[in-house]
């Protein structure tokens, strides 16, 4: 059995997450989600509400795992049999940066291999961080993100968090 591990801040989760969470699903036995903090972020979601929006937009898919991780990836991935990463590519910039974290990621855990998988053209230009900025105006997600997020978003642009 290969688990797949697909990493990510996630906040807000958007269509282009939850179409690489679909396709990784076909591919591998088990995938799992993992929400992970970055410090260089102020995030509009705490990791646990990320946690249970992931888990309610994936509730179809049996095969997918939705949890959360303070600690280095290549640790993470240890507690898995036979895990590989996923990460999603838009564009060069993230091919980039996460081929050289593949990299950190072999050298510190040399079982661990990292696949790619290429965003859809319709979500290329789709970010987490443009989702947020959009939402901070006023504009409909639903281009963007499921309609679960965007209503949990509204009622966080509402209630003045």
């Amino acid at each position: 059995m290969i688990t797949a591990i697909y990493p990510g801040t996630f906040d807000p989760i958007t269509l282009g997450h939850l179409d690489i969470i679909t396709r990784a699903s076909k591919v591998f036995d088990k995938l799992v989600v993992s929400v992970v903090m970055n410090i260089e972020k102020s995030p509009l979601f705490e990791v646990e509400e990320r946690v249970e929006l992931i888990k309610k937009v994936v509730s179809e898919l049996p095969n997918v795992e939705v949890t959360c991780s303070i600690e280095l990836l290549a640790d993470f991935a240890k507690q898995y049999e036979n895990p590989v990463i996923i990460k999603g590519l838009r564009n060069h910039i993230d091919y980039e940066y996460e081929t050289t974290m593949a990299v950190f990621n072999k050298k510190l855990n040399p079982q661990l291999e990292t696949f790619f998988i290429t965003a859809k053209l319709e979500y290329t230009y789709v970010s987490s961080t443009a989702v947020r900025q959009l939402a901070a105006y006023g504009a409909d997600l639903s281009d963007y993100v499921p309609k679960i997020v965007s209503d949990e978003i509204d009622k966080i642009i509402l209630n003045g968090r």
